[in-house]
This record gives structure tokens, sequence and C-alpha cells, in this order.
């Protein structure tokens, strides 16, 4: 039943797109409004359960625990999990001349840039790479003195570079070797005119800019030729999974229709109303992130998310328009679903042809085909286990963050 408040939000809604000026979070009013009401009302009871058996983790881990699973996603999953830290732990702990600053933003700045930067941080030093994390309002000097480090990744965008006093960069430089990377952005994205930011980073003689999309996008794009022109490598660290907090719990039943863990974000509104709203609207499940009205006290927490994952018969994926125009990249939603072995609803960003095979992922070219894979799966949980298995083996043999870090490093001997 509608409220006067409810109401109020509608009149406004109409008034504004009478004059032209539409309210960019009215389709996540809609959204939220008119979702299945067992996923509003159950989501918090959801998550307390998952982080309930989180602090029970060495019972729900447990070698006998996946020993004995019959489930083949966790028993394959866990098989490559092990395979992977084996191969990855210390790899690169001879390597000279490296010592990474990780400068990470806060979770309510930034809760995507909290969970990327941490997740690349925290590959680093798996690999034996002396890493530290520069915290968001920590003053840079301490960490310089301490740590010594030879690399500084930051983002070039002015709420990062104004947390950091550059005086005490060149002060540093006097006496130590420190190469600083800054993100490579175009001016689409909000950051302000390029070439200001190019005159900027020469002056404070920046070595290298660093991008999270694809190679052949940087180079086929002629907005970035500036970069280059300006005589600055720009060098690629892509999306993966950090396994270390994204992988198959073995003991649970797949008792969630679905599950969504993404903050609101207004520019894919219209797309979330248009693939996602027809099936959380019929169908119960699990929504979760920074901004949803029903999670009013959400929390970052990775290790819990694989607890909602080893419960869900259908991740939801979805795309901002640009990732399905251009073959940039694709979220980090992918690699992590595919990860814990949940079975996956995608809509076709560009370049999923080029990082997974078919018959991994049930990727839809529209909404109608987003539901039907919906159904499908439910319907056929055998079909998704098929293509969730697929999937998972591409992600833990090539789109780890481990692999990742691993290229970012040759990369950086390389400059």
């Amino acid at each position: 039943m509608s409220t006067n408040r409810d109401v109020l939000r509608e009149i406004k809604h109409a008034i504004k797109i009478a004059i032209g000026r539409p309210d960019p979070s009215w389709a996540f009013y809609r959204f939220e409004r008119d979702m299945n009401p067992s996923t509003r009302a159950h989501s918090l009871c959801i998550r307390t359960e998952a982080e309930a058996r989180l602090a029970d983790k060495t019972l729900y881990e447990s070698e006998d625990a996946y020993r004995t699973s019959t489930d083949p996603v966790v028993v394959q999953g866990h098989a490559l999990k092990l395979k992977a830290e084996r191969e990855f732990k210390n790899k690169l702990a001879s390597t000279e001349n490296i010592r990474i600053l990780v400068h990470i933003p806060s979770e309510a700045i930034s809760p995507g840039g909290y969970s990327l930067f941490t997740n690349f941080a925290e590959s680093f030093a798996y690999l034996g790479i002396p890493t530290r994390i520069l915290g968001w309002d920590e003053k840079i000097n301490q960490a310089l003195d301490e740590f010594k480090p030879t690399i500084l990744i930051t983002t070039d965008h002015t709420l990062w570079l104004e947390k950091i006093d550059w005086k005490q960069i060149e002060e540093y430089k006097k006496q130590n070797t420190l190469r600083v990377g800054l993100s490579a952005m175009l001016e689409e994205h909000g950051t302000g005119p390029l070439r200001q930011r190019l005159k900027w980073a020469r002056e404070n003689k920046i070595s290298f800019f660093y991008s999270f999309r694809d190679p052949g996008y940087i180079n086929s794009r002629p907005e970035y030729q500036p970069y280059k022109d300006a005589g600055f490598p720009i060098l690629h660290i892509p999306f993966g999974a950090n396994i270390l907090h994204y992988y198959p719990v073995p003991g649970f039943k797949r008792d969630l229709n679905y599950s969504f863990l993404a903050s609101v974000n207004t520019t894919k509104g219209e797309r979330y109303a248009a693939y996602m709203l027809p099936i959380m609207k019929k169908y119960s499940g699990y929504l979760d992130g920074p901004g949803w009205k029903h999670i009013p006290s959400f929390s970052f927490n990775r290790d819990r998310d694989r607890y909602i994952y080893a419960r869900t018969k259908v991740g939801l994926n979805i795309h901002l328009e640009e990732q399905i125009i251009w073959a940039n990249e694709v979220n980090e939603r992918t690699y992590q679903l595919a990860a814990c072995g949940v079975p996956q609803v995608i809509d076709n960003a560009k370049l999923l042809p080029n990082l997974f095979a078919p018959d991994t992922l049930f990727v839809a070219r529209n909404p109608a085909e987003y539901q039907k894979h919906f159904m499908s799966i439910i319907k056929d949980p055998s079909l998704g286990e098929k293509h969730a298995l697929a999937a998972q083996k591409e992600v833990f043999e090539k789109y780890t963050t481990f692999h990742r870090a691993e290229g970012f490093i040759e990369q950086l001997r390389k400059l």
C-alpha cells in the first residue's frame, strides 16, 4: 500500500519528467518499492546468519567438510583454490627493489574502490612483494619513513590527490627511489581536463599510469593518446577474483533464488529495472549493498559474501552501459560469482567473449533473455551447475587477482 510519502515522491517525479529534469534516483525508488516484500523482510536475517556462520568458519571450512562434500562446485573449487595458492604463495619474493604502498579510499567514499585496491594489495603481499596500505586519512610521512616504498599507487582524482602531501613525496625522493602511479582516466569519467592533469603529473614527476581496463580498449581509443604523447606508459591490471575471500563453502543448501550484492548506482538504474526487476518482483532473494533503503546499516565484508553465495541458486549481474558498448572490462562481480561456483545470469558486456568460453555464463542480449536464463536455471539446477563448473575453472586458472598482480609486477620491472 502506498504511503503519503510514496504518493508525494511519485508526484515530484512526474513534475520533473514534465519539465525535462528526470530524477536519477527514481529507478531505484521504483526498484525497491516493487521488489518482492520477502526480500526486504529477510535480508537482514540472511546477512546475520551468514555472519554467524562465518564466525564458525573453522567448522564450516574444515578439511573434513571439504573432503566429505558431494557438491561438484565445492569439490572442484577447493582443489583449484589449493592449487592456485601453492602456485602463487611467495612466487615473487625474490623480486628486488619493489615495495608497494597502495592508497586505499574509505568504504564511505568508494565501496568499490575500497574492495578493488584492498584485493590487489593483499595479492601483492601474497606473492611475496612487500606491501603496505596507506589509509584514507593517514599522513603519508609515517608510511614513507617506516615502510620505505619504491612504488606508490594512488588515483588521479582530486579527492585522492589532496590526501597526499606532495612536498613530503618530493623530499622523500631526494634520498630514495619512488615511482608514483596514477589511474589513467578519460575526461568523460568526470576527473577534469586531461591536459591539465597531465601537466600536473609532469610537474610532480609521476612515473606511470595504470588502468583496470583491457589493453586492447586502451590502445583502440584515441582519447588515451595524450598519455603516450606526454611520455607516460600505461600499465594494466584488470579485475579478477581474490580467492583469499571468494571461494565455495561446503555444507549449504541453495535456498536463495538469487543474490545481488551491489551498491545503488544511479547510472545503472534503468538497466536494473529492465533486466532484474521482473525477476525480483516475482521471486524472493537477497539484495545487499550500500545505498539500499532496506539495508540501512550496510557493512563491507568480503568473507561474509561467500556464505551468501553458498546459498545462491542464481547470481544476478549487470553492467554499465559503456561496458556494453565498449570491450573495456567486466565487473569484479563476474569473477567473484564464478569463483564461488554460482551459476551466473549476466548482460552482454562486450568484453565477455574475449574472456569466457561459451557455456560458462548465461549471457543475455536483452531483458527477455535475461529472465529466460534465470528461469532455465531455476527449473534445471543441473544446467546451472554445468555452467558454473566451467566458469569456475576458467577464473581459478586465469583470472584471479594473483594472476593480475603478477602481470602488473612484470610490467613494473620493465619500466
